[in-house]
């Protein structure tokens, strides 16, 4: 094919808009295309200056371009829909979204592999289905789960008009409404994002989805104690957290510094309670035995040290894995879990109220 103008755009017509079921070019996304022998450059124009679906579009047409003119370095200058004041208009945004919402808690965790995700997704499908009105972000950007634990990880969500914005209708599944960056991308690929970038699209997340009346919306926090926590706990009013370990030194010494961040003055969000995960390994058919793989009491004596709750000790079981992996909450297989994660969720609202 030969390289001009012409044949860029009949390529870039072949990629549709999810929202609006339009081609980009149609939809006038694609400004001052300028073509030479070895680079195509052009403007990529967002529908609106909050646009979920931006990052897809824009990494499929970079791969489009790239797969028909091989040897051509392709050049996209993205540019979003100015607004007057758009600091005011997120701000705005973001209130609006949340003003239903009667609480809000973040799932963290100071090491990543300690099962947060897990935690945050049965201890909400546990809530939902004792009546409460859940939403769950998944906002651990670079490494988002959430979907697969709740069999969801084909959905696409559609935005719909709430009062004066255009916002996501988030997933639902099991009675939670879920969201997730993992709707948007491409599930294969690597997010190479600087901390503004994730921020950024935290915020969209949590203020560009209509989450409606919720008695709880929990978030789950990527792991760490980096710029997204200190941004999203400063930006986000949160009730409390919670914070997920396991009982060996390493993991405990990170959520201490976990528990040591909230505590500081510029943040300064009370720390609901612990959660040990993988506190012991219990075969399924054999319950009442119980093999301490990664140690005893590691949570327990922490919560005693840093006096805070300790809400729940939730074992090694093989459904909690497979659950996760299938996209069934362990608390709907099996009355084990329902009871480990009863006992959490009972724990969980005492703190709360």
């Amino acid at each position: 094919m030969k390289l001009n103008k012409e044949n860029i755009l009949s390529l870039l017509e072949k990629i549709e808009h999810p929202e609006f079921e339009k081609n980009i070019v149609e939809l006038g996304m694609i400004d001052s295309i300028d073509v030479s022998d070895n680079e195509i450059s052009f403007s990529f124009l967002t529908k609106r200056q909050q646009d979920p679906f931006a990052t897809s579009i824009k990494k499929k047409c970079e791969q489009l371009l790239s797969e028909t003119f091989a040897s051509v370095k392709i050049k996209i200058n993205e540019r979003r829909k100015q607004q007057q004041s758009s600091a005011k208009q997120e701000q705005s945004q973001m209130s609006y979204a949340l003003k239903d919402v009667k609480h809000t808690v973040a799932v963290m965790s100071g090491k990543g592999g300690v099962g947060k995700s897990t935690i945050a997704a049965n201890l909400a499908a546990t809530l939902a289905g004792r009546g409460f009105k859940i939403g769950l972000i998944d906002a651990d950007i670079y490494g988002p789960s959430i979907p697969q634990m709740f069999g969801v990880q084909n959905k696409q969500p559609v935005m719909v008009k709430v009062g004066n914005f255009e916002i996501i209708q988030p997933v639902e599944k099991y009675g939670v409404k879920l969201i997730s960056i993992s709707f948007f991308i491409n599930p294969n690929d690597a997010l190479i994002w600087r901390a503004p970038m994730a921020i950024n699209a935290l915020r969209q997340l949590a203020g560009g989805t209509y989450w409606d009346k919720l008695d709880f919306l929990f978030i789950d926090f990527p792991p760490g104690t980096g710029d997204i926590h200190i941004t999203m706990t400063q930006e986000i009013k949160l009730d409390g957290v919670i914070i997920v370990t396991t009982p060996q030194p390493v993991a405990l010494a990170d959520a201490i510094r976990g528990i040591n961040m909230l505590k500081q003055e510029k943040i300064n969000v009370p720390v609901l309670g612990l959660v040990e995960n993988m506190a012991w390994f219990t075969p399924e058919e054999l319950p009442e035995n119980r093999y301490y793989i990664f140690g005893m009491n590691g949570g327990k004596n922490l919560a005693a040290e840093m006096q805070i709750p300790l809400l729940a000790e939730i074992p090694i079981v093989q459904s909690i894995r497979q659950g996760g992996d299938d996209g069934i909450p362990a608390v709907f297989i099996n009355d084990i879990q329902t009871k480990v994660f009863d006992h959490l969720a009972d724990n969980f609202l005492k703190q709360i109220k």
